[in-house]
């Protein structure tokens, strides 16, 4: 049986349409600024979408209040001074207060990010290490480290503003704050557990999730990834979910005891704001899910009835963008607004479904539960495709599979937190219900993604409408088919190429001091090393991987580790977990290295075959030619830069125009003399511009114009004033990764 028409429809105990409006066009105007709009444009939609709605003169001066006040919050917040701008680049050590997070210092007043992140979870540290400004996304689908590090300010907050590299922890002493202190009491609570569980009950519980990006269910995956695959990401979020089953299990709690009927409000009423305020670390999704339930517990205990949900949303969102105005451009604020808004559709979504769907009971307990998940998906779809570079087609199973543990999991954990080391009592139940989320979150997350690249205007143009359509159906504004046919249209748009002519370029990507260079043609697809962290505990195929999602390229046809060192392959391991892989192209076997042992064992996994390549070998697709000038015949070095294998790439246009370049890994200098390269037009300079390389005689062979150095801070002096200079004598123009990103060169056509 088909849907009722709108006209048969009962009408909606819901609120007018007018809170939605609000929360819309709210979210709409927040956005504008990061889109890179001018902060006053974020007023228009207010401004325009509240004059219009039922002509209310005090909605429009409450939003132009909010926004004045939000605008002046963001003024306040970015006219700050950075007191660490003088020592950045130098060795330094610091003494402060660490948070598991973030080091405050007290003296100049401060907050800077540590890396790699100290052992300890918190307390008074002393850390030595490089101050340097954080990095700016300069990688397609990069991690805006620097954007991210600001929003963490807001009025009553300072944003870090420096990250200090190679921190080694010196002196250290117990927590001194209210926070540090209650958090290791709940820590306490949780101590026998398996690591894993541990981990998970203190991210879920207290919104750590630090061990949780590194620890492994299965090599390779890490605990993060796994939920991320299967949808289940939100989970390790602390959020309304989570709130909500604190809140209402006290309440439950409550109605059990013979208690005045206004303690049932004022007591989850100051369980919130101790939770708020002792208990977790501040995230956006965990403060509006508090804050709108202490507006709503408020509004009950004062007698003003239940508040328009949507209204309460947006007040709360105005709330949090005044304190926290750079929050708007972080994916948790987003996700979880967007998620909100999406579920203050559930209403009338269950008044469009048969009366035997939604009768009381599991088929209600079921009809519920895959409309919310199905709503909060719908209304994070564009994000989620763009930001994780697909969408987890297990989402919904594994969330009606994981919601009821969760329901366990969540008030249990809590309890034996609260009760410190007696809640050792606890360890069974909580260790399974932990056991069981984890293998849920790994089985769902060897399911397949939907493959997604970043999303254009042209995808948001194409969501906007299909979801317009959709909540005008809801509404009753208009007919099925109309927004079945809008809703199939806008599939049709986002499923058309995302260019006339698909991209041919070189793409040498910015992994800091590494290697990273892909090749991009529809014939051939391939990506020569992945990067690496010599220093730091950032996995580099969390750069790679999104870059090449974020490029369109959602599988490799050849994959090229040039040699051991770290800062050339060790991301490829993600890499080849991360998408099919063709062909894995070696040079020299090093028995004794790490990460190439790592990274031929992660091939064997994922049947991915291992081709040791030689002078001679290459590969030919349509009017792309690579061939391998290096390693030669039996020669073999103790050296790993002297083993690099050396590629040249030609290609060849429709016009018959040819560009040729030259990659050429670590190869010192003297063996640059045995390629027999030839004329090239671009050089990527060996070795990141090391002085061994790149010899005057190389740029006399090849006469390139243009070279490409791939290299981050660093302490060897890369590129060398030596490279420099010879580049600079030879004609050659300079490329740096470090300072001008991910450098993308087209390939004729």
């Amino acid at each position: 049986m088909g849907a009722a028409e709108p006209d048969t429809v009962a009408p909606s105990p819901a609120p007018q349409l007018g809170g939605p409006v609000f929360l819309l066009l709210g979210v709409l105007g927040a956005l504008l600024p990061a889109l890179g709009y001018p902060w006053d444009w974020a007023l228009w939609p207010l401004l325009l979408g509240l004059a219009a709605w039922e002509r209310r003169p005090w909605a429009v001066a409450g939003a132009v209040l909010a926004g004045a006040l939000a605008f002046a919050s963001l003024h306040t917040v970015q006219a700050r001074p950075d007191p660490l701008r003088p020592w950045l680049g130098a060795q330094v050590t610091l003494r402060g207060d660490w948070d598991g997070q973030f080091l405050t210092l007290h003296d100049p007043p401060a907050r800077v990010a540590l890396s790699p992140r100290p052992a300890e979870r918190r307390g008074s540290i002393a850390v030595h290490g490089r101050l340097l400004p954080p990095r700016t996304r300069t990688v397609p689908g990069g991690f805006d480290q620097a954007a991210w590090l600001r929003s963490q300010g807001g009025l009553l907050t300072l944003a870090p503003t420096a990250v200090l590299v190679g921190a080694e922890v010196g002196a250290a002493q117990p927590s001194a704050s209210v926070k540090g202190t209650v958090q290791g009491w709940f820590e306490s609570g949780w101590q026998g557990l398996s690591p894993r569980a541990e981990a998970l009950l203190r991210g879920a519980e207290l919104g750590d999730r630090s061990d949780l990006n590194e620890m492994e269910l299965s090599p390779g995956v890490t605990v993060r990834d796994a939920f991320q695959r299967s949808g289940l990401t939100h989970l390790l979020a602390l959020s309304g979910q989570h709130v909500t089953l604190l809140v209402g299990a006290l309440t439950l709690l409550l109605t059990r005891l013979p208690l005045p009927v206004w303690a049932r409000y004022a007591v989850p009423v100051l369980f919130l704001l101790a939770y708020l305020g002792m208990v977790v670390n501040t995230s956006p999704s965990v403060v509006r899910a508090g804050l709108t339930g202490l507006l709503g517990l408020a509004a009950l205990w004062l007698g003003r009835g239940r508040l328009d949900a949507a209204s309460l949303v947006a007040l709360v969102a105005a709330g949090l963008l005044i304190c926290y105005p750079l929050w708007v451009i972080t994916p948790g604020f987003q996700l979880s607004f967007l998620a909100v808004g999406g579920l203050l559709l559930l209403p009338r979504v269950l008044a469009r479904l048969p009366a035997a769907w939604t009768r009381p009971g599991p088929p209600l307990w079921l009809t519920g539960s895959v409309a919310v998940t199905l709503l909060a998906q719908a209304a994070t779809l564009p994000l989620i495709a763009g930001s994780f570079g697909g969408v987890p087609l297990s989402s919904l199973p594994a969330n009606l599979l994981a919601g009821p543990l969760m329901a366990l999991l969540i008030p249990l954990g809590f309890l034996a937190g609260l009760l410190g080391p007696l809640g050792a009592a606890l360890k069974w139940p909580l260790e399974l219900l932990s056991a069981a989320l984890l293998w849920l979150a790994e089985t769902f997350g060897r399911w397949p993604l939907l493959p997604w690249g970043a999303v254009g205007p042209a995808g948001y143009l194409a969501y906007g409408l299909a979801a317009l359509a959709g909540v005008l159906w809801l509404t009753g504004r208009v007919r099925a088919p109309a927004a079945l046919g809008t809703l199939l249209a806008c599939m049709l748009l986002t499923a058309l190429p995302p260019r006339l002519s698909p991209p041919r370029q070189l793409a040498f990507l910015d992994v800091g001091q590494g290697d990273a260079t892909l090749i991009q043609t529809p014939e051939l697809r391939a990506l020569i090393d992945g990067g690496g962290t010599p220093r730091g505990d950032y996995d580099l195929s969390r750069t790679t991987v999104p870059a090449l999602h974020s490029l369109g390229v959602h599988a490799l046809d050849v994959v090229v580790a040039t040699h051991s060192d770290s800062d050339h392959i060790e991301g490829l391991s993600g890499v080849l977990r991360a998408m099919p892989v063709g062909e894995l192209w070696i040079g020299q076997l090093d028995p004794e290295n790490a990460a190439l042992a790592e990274l031929l064992s992660v091939a064997e996994e994922r049947g991915v075959p291992v081709r040791q390549v030689r002078r001679g070998d290459y590969v030919q697709a349509g009017g792309l030619r690579l061939d391998v000038l290096w390693p030669q015949g039996n020669f073999w070095s103790t050296e790993p830069n002297e083993n690099s294998v050396a590629l040249r790439l030609t290609a060849t246009g429709r016009a018959g125009q040819t560009f040729r370049a030259a990659l050429l890994g670590d190869l010192p200098a003297p063996l640059e003399h045995s390629l027999g390269l030839g004329r090239v037009d671009l050089l990527k300079s060996p070795h990141h511009g090391s002085r061994h390389s790149t010899s005057a005689a190389l740029l006399q062979e090849t006469g390139a114009r243009e070279a490409v150095v791939s290299v981050g801070f660093n302490t060897f002096g890369h590129p060398s004033r030596e490279v420099r200079e010879r580049l600079d004598a030879a004609g050659t123009r300079i490329w740096r990764t470090d300072t001008q990103g991910t450098v993308l060169w087209p390939l004729p056509k």
